[in-house]
This record gives structure tokens, C-alpha cells and sequence, in this order.
């Protein structure tokens, strides 16, 4: 008889697009993100990604200190992969942006294989009363670009390389692909590649099913088997890319991060809703959930008790 095959669901709790004005649902102090990271794992997330923000604005924060306040609690809760951000926010450095990882040396880390156009400005015309001056100028800014270059990601790749932390590569369009493939074969990244297609952000490709068979036609001709598929859908985009793509083989990534709302009109007002609501699709595509353990087991990482937080 064969066996159902397991879906890995990530869930990203806060991340650093959408600002605390546009929801009261979305996690800012320390306390939320952890309670939003263990909800999240609880409701079947195997891997919980993870931003810090300044608990008092909301502003982005990937100062080691900012981490350092839920990291342990998370993992003293919870037996999920923790998997922290290396993209920080696309205004800061990259010495600011790789130093939560190298500091806590986590199974798992995201990173951006590419410069883009990053485009915020869109909320604006959906988003108008925000509480925080650092919104409104965070918002509308039309000059960001997420400095992504061959250097800056080789140097997050050597900074963390005696860690045994693998990577979330994070792919925005195709050329991030081919970037990743360059590492590839250079020996500086290594297989099973966990290769998270990114849809429907302003400045990367869109989010129409020709656009995720585009990026999964690419990688299996640049990867083949060497690699685990994962995607993301960007606001009202999340669940119906997950499960066309689920649909194709691939795993899935939701949470406040990459979209603030269940349905339309409806805000998520848990990170463990969206979970559980893209569960409930997979289950009825009858796939199964994967565990943590066995999620460890298909990226090939080191484990939970190898990390320094």
C-alpha cells in the first residue's frame, strides 16, 4: 500500500511588511510572538518563522537582545523548528540582519537570494490611519531595494557555516533560482535545498498558477530531486497558491507574516487559524501534516538540542 506523503506547514508569526496599525491581531511584543509561534505549532505548524519588533512601536528590531526574549521560551513550550530571519527588514544592513542567526546558531534561517524592487507603498490605499510616524515613512517609501547581492549572501552563508544551520531559501523570481544555483555549485550550499517560492509581492513575480508552474518547472530543471518545494502566497494570494501547490508536491508557508486575513473581509486574528485552515485543505487534498521530527528528517537538519538558545 503507499503511504500518504507529508507536507511540511511553516507558519511566518510577524514578520516585517505589515505594521501594527494594519491589524490588532498581529504579534508585536515578545509575549504575542511566542504565544503566536506554540499556537501556530500547536495547531500543526512543523516550522514556526520568526521576526522580533520593538515591543512599544512595532517597528522592526533584529537586534540579538529582541530575539533573546522568546526564543527560549518558544523552545522550552514547544518541540517545533525554529527558523529565524536573515531578511530582517529590507532597510537594514546586512551586518544587523545576519546577527540573530549567528548569535543562536538555529537549526533553520531564511535567506534572500536576490536584489529587488521592494514595494510597500500599495498598503497605503488600504491602510490609512496609522498610529506610528515610522508607518506612514516605513510605507511609502518607492526607493527600498532589498540588497540581496552575491557578496552579502555569501557572507551570511560563511558567517553561519560552522553553525549547522541550514537555509529557507527564500525566492522571489526566477533569477533567484539561478542565483541559488550558482551556490549550489560551488559547494558553498548543499542538498536537500529547502527552496521557498515567493508569489505576489510588489517587485517579484506575481501570484497567477502560470507564475508558480513557472517557478516549479525552474527549479526541478536547475535542482531535480536535490531539493523540498515550498511556497508562499502573498495577502488574499496565501491559500490559493498553497494549495495549488500542495496539489503539485510542494509544502506550504502561511501565517501574518505573508497575509492579515482568513478570509475576505476577515482578519486572521490567530497565526493558529491560518494553520489550521490550510491543514484542513491538505487533509482534504488527503495529504498529512508532518511533525517537526519528521519535517528535521526531510530538510536533513541538525536537530533542536544543537542550538545556543
Amino acid at each position: 500500500m503507499a503511504t500518504t506523503r507529508k507536507v511540511i506547514i511553516s507558519c511566518a508569526v510577524t514578520g516585517a511588511i505589515h505594521t501594527p496599525s494594519m491589524s490588532p491581531f498581529l504579534p508585536v511584543t515578545h509575549e504575542e510572538i511566542a504565544d503566536a509561534a506554540i499556537g501556530a505549532a500547536e495547531a500543526g505548524a512543523a516550522i514556526v518563522h520568526l521576526h522580533a519588533r520593538d515591543p512599544q512601536t512595532g517597528a522592526p528590531d533584529q537586534t540579538p537582545e529582541a530575539f533573546a526574549r522568546f526564543l527560549p521560551i518558544i523552545r522550552q513550550r514547544s518541540d517545533c523548528v525554529i527558523n529565524i530571519t536573515t531578511g530582517g527588514a529590507p532597510t537594514m544592513t546586512i551586518e544587523e540582519r545576519v546577527k540573530p542567526a549567528a548569535t543562536f546558531k538555529p537549526e533553520l534561517a531564511s535567506l534572500n537570494l536576490g536584489s529587488m524592487n521592494f514595494g510597500l507603498f500599495g498598503m497605503l490605499d488600504r491602510f490609512k490611519d496609522l498610529k506610528h510616524d515610522w508607518e506612514r515613512t516605513y510605507l511609502a517609501n518607492k526607493e527600498i531595494i532589498f540588497r540581496n547581492s552575491f557578496g552579502q549572501i555569501e557572507h551570511i552563508l560563511t558567517t553561519c557555516a560552522g553553525n549547522g544551520t541550514r537555509f529557507e531559501f527564500e525566492c522571489y523570481d526566477t533569477a533567484h533560482l539561478y542565483n541559488l544555483k550558482y551556490f549550489f555549485d560551488r559547494g558553498l550550499v548543499q542538498a536537500p535545498l529547502f527552496i521557498q517560492t515567493v508569489f505576489g509581492l510588489q517587485g517579484g513575480i506575481g501570484g497567477h498558477p502560470d507564475d508558480i508552474a513557472h517557478m516549479k518547472r525552474t527549479a526541478d530543471r536547475l535542482f531535480g530531486d536535490q531539493y523540498r518545494w515550498s511556497v508562499l502566497g502573498a495577502g488574499r494570494n496565501q491559500m490559493n497558491i498553497a494549495a495549488i501547490a500542495a496539489a503539485q508536491g510542494g509544502h506550504v508557508r502561511v501565517g501574518l507574516e505573508d497575509s492579515l486575513w482568513l478570509g475576505p473581509g476577515r482578519y486572521a486574528q490567530t497565526n493558529a487559524e491560518q494553520v489550521t485552515r490550510v491543514r484542513l485543505i491538505l487533509e482534504g487534498l488527503g495529504l498529512e501534516i508532518a511533525s517537526p521530527d519528521e519535517a528535521r528528517d526531510m530538510l536533513g537538519l541538525k536537530g533542536g538540542d544543537k542550538v545556543a538558545f
